[in-house]
């Protein structure tokens, strides 16, 4: 025999059920304007405007994460410092959320205001690691801190956990920078960050990039690096633009097989050297110089 359910009782399921369907959307538009806020973050940290040198190229691509609720920390930096050089910083915050993006503004915005007290990259990024661990906040950063010197082509480079750079020279060379680099920041006080020295000469290139673009479930970060590498010496023997290869290594990010923040900024020196820079003395970098002697691309101080 079939029960019939009374009246009352069917309403008062359907009014649980709208009032489930009411909360669950609430919650939805909650953390879709969370993601929101987030996203309108990276946007207003990032820099509008790149510097221009003359005989350098610089170029960006950057990719947001947002899928589902997952918004990152990654970020890219340049500016033209007090003594006429050029700052350069990438750099992944610890975790995917709207804290994250908080913290990668506190990063980039702690670097450009102790640009302005030393340029000298490890100092740097040493003092930036001190400021970050007396705010008491307990996530960290990756980074990775160049300075160029548009006269020279020389670039002073330290790192902080970040995954290493990429380069390559006109003459068909290219690789994986070799600096040894420190922890990241926000983690240990009192940390030395080595400095390694490099020479950008004509036609070559340097990628600083995030760990989105080269690691995933579906590319290991060596893989990632490798087609870099590949890409990066192709640009620089075809001679094609900064611009052109910093989209070619984006689009490379769709392969690592999961949805995280991936920036990519190009140095590229497409002109002459100054005559000053030409009797130097600095010693062979990143450029015809290197590879006669099997040489690793890096100027020792």
């Amino acid at each position: 025999m079939s029960r019939k359910r009374p009246p009352d009782e069917g309403d008062e399921l359907l009014a649980r059920l709208g009032s489930l369907t009411a909360q669950a959307r609430e919650r939805a538009e909650l953390q879709r304007s969370r993601v929101e806020l987030a996203l309108a973050l990276q946007r207003g940290m990032l820099p509008r405007d790149l510097p221009v040198a003359p005989g350098f190229r610089l170029a960006v691509q950057y990719a947001p994460a947002c899928h589902g609720l997952n918004v990152g920390g990654d970020w890219y930096d340049a500016f033209t410092m007090p003594d006429g050089r050029i700052g350069l910083s990438i750099g992944d915050v610890q975790g995917h959320n709207i804290e994250a993006t908080a913290f990668m503004g506190q990063v980039r915005v702690g670097l450009r205001a102790l640009a302005s007290v030393t340029g000298e990259p490890g100092e740097l990024l040493a003092r930036t690691n001190d400021l970050l661990l007396s705010l008491g906040n307990d996530l960290f950063a990756t980074c990775t801190f160049m300075r160029l010197d548009p006269a020279t082509g020389v670039l002073e480079s330290a790192r902080a956990g970040h995954i290493p750079c990429v380069w390559a020279t006109a003459d068909g060379k290219s690789g994986i920078a070799e600096d040894e680099g420190g922890p990241p920041l926000g983690v240990v006080a009192g940390i030395d960050y080595p400095v390694t020295r490099y020479r950008l000469t004509k036609g070559g290139v340097f990628v600083l990039l995030t760990d989105g673009v080269v690691e995933g479930p579906s590319l290991s970060v060596d893989e990632g690096l490798d087609q870099v590498v590949r890409l990066a010496g192709i640009a620089a023997v075809a001679g094609l633009a900064a611009g052109s290869l910093a989209a070619a290594v984006i689009k490379g990010a769709e392969q690592v097989g999961h949805e995280d923040d991936a920036a990519v900024l190009v140095v590229g020196h497409d002109g002459l050297l100054t005559q000053g820079a030409a009797g130097s003395g600095i010693g062979s970098g990143i450029g015809s110089g290197i590879g006669a002697g099997g040489e690793r691309p890096r100027i020792q101080p």
